[in-house]
C-alpha cells in the first residue's frame, strides 16, 4: 500500500500566461478573516499572492480559477528556512557571545546583527532555493 504525500492546496485565478510559466494569484486568509468580529480586532488578515507555476505543456487560459498545489514537505523546509533556522542562529549566537564574557546586551545586539546577512544570503540563493519548490495547477 504506497502513501500519497500530502499536499497544500489553494484556489486561485490565471492572471498571466508565457510559453514556459503560469501566473495564478491566490488569496491568503489568515483563519480569523472569517470570524464575524474582524471588524473590530486587527489580527485578521486578507492578502493576494502571486505563484509561477512552470508548465511548459498547458492548456490554461487568462481568469481560469484553477486549484494550485504543493507538497506540504516543501511548506515545512519554507518555514525552516524563513523562521526557524534564523531563531535557532540568533539563540545559538546570543549563548555563545553570553558565554564568551559579553554582556546581555551586547549579546543581544551581535545576535540580531547576524540576521541581515543570512537574510542576505538567502536572497542571493533565492534562484538556486526556487528550484527546490515546485508548484502545480490542476483545473477545477
Amino acid at each position: 500500500m504506497s502513501s500519497k504525500p500530502k499536499v497544500i492546496e489553494h484556489l486561485g485565478r490565471v492572471e498571466a500566461i508565457t510559453t514556459n510559466e503560469i501566473s495564478v494569484v491566490i488569496v491568503s486568509q489568515s483563519a480569523c478573516a472569517s470570524c464575524h468580529a474582524k471588524g473590530a480586532c486587527s489580527a485578521s488578515d486578507v492578502e493576494e499572492k502571486r505563484i509561477v507555476v512552470k508548465k511548459p505543456n498547458h492548456n490554461y487560459s487568462v481568469g481560469e480559477t484553477v486549484k494550485v498545489t504543493m507538497n506540504q514537505s516543501l511548506g515545512f523546509k519554507a518555514l525552516f528556512l524563513g523562521y526557524l533556522l534564523p531563531l535557532i542562529i540568533v539563540l545559538v549566537t546570543l549563548f555563545v557571545f553570553s558565554g564568551v564574557g559579553y554582556t546581555e546586551a551586547q549579546a543581544g545586539i551581535f545576535s540580531l546583527l547576524v540576521l541581515p546577512p543570512y537574510y542576505l544570503i538567502l536572497y542571493l540563493l533565492r534562484n538556486k532555493i526556487a528550484k527546490e519548490f515546485y508548484f502545480d495547477i490542476d483545473k477545477i
